[in-house]
């Protein structure tokens, strides 16, 4: 009985620390950004050893990675939940569709802004701007993805032109202090790709 319930102890309490140190890393690196932020500060905050830090993550740019992997996937959440919301209520039309979790994403950008600034402002580790583009344009592909059928190849224009908007989007979203006004754009960027057709198919 002891050997099963020890383990179970452990990995909560390894639970606790690795979410302790995100939580601390996320406030520092907002604070005074990842590139001045160091080691020493995150497990300050986080009431943590070095150790432990380097038990649960290879450093500050990992840190920094699982930060951004856990905000896209509240962001994939939220997209998911705004599509099937849209279908419940009888939505079909695949444009639609696609601009529904375009909107879902801009809104989350907007609800976690001081997050999204973080990963949007090129204060990040080496690299990152080129990983980052390539998860938003696989979550595009997948949102493009409605336009077509099964067998059907994504069109490559238009995932350009869609993926690069969204990117410009956020960026410009975030950087607004009011709210509404961000919500504004966040509509007038929506119109705008509502007005893109895909090619049709001969």
């Amino acid at each position: 009985m002891e050997k099963v319930e020890k383990p179970a102890r452990v990995s909560n309490r390894g639970a606790a620390t690795r979410s302790a140190l995100l939580a601390a890393a996320s406030e520092v690196f907002r604070t005074v950004g990842f590139a001045k932020a160091g080691v020493s500060e995150v497990v300050a905050q986080a009431n943590a050893s070095v150790g432990s830090l380097y038990h649960h993550f290879g450093g500050k740019a990992d840190l920094f990675m699982a930060l951004y992997e856990e905000f896209q996937q509240r962001q994939q959440n939220r997209t998911h939940q705004a599509v099937t919301r849209a279908r419940a209520g009888g939505e079909t039309d695949p444009t639609r569709l696609m601009n529904t979790a375009a909107r879902a994403y801009l809104e989350g950008c907007i609800e976690e802004r001081e997050s999204t600034w973080l990963f949007f402002s090129g204060d990040s580790p080496p690299g990152f701007d080129s990983t980052m583009r390539d998860r938003l344009r696989e979550w595009t592909d997948r949102n493009v993805a409605l336009y077509r059928k099964a067998d059907e190849p994504v069109d490559e224009a238009l995932l350009m032109v869609v993926s690069g908007a969204m990117l410009l989007a956020v960026t410009e979203v975030v950087r607004r202090d009011d709210v509404s006004d961000a919500r504004r754009l966040a509509d007038d960027v929506i119109a705008v790709l509502a007005r893109l057709e895909p090619p049709r198919s001969e």
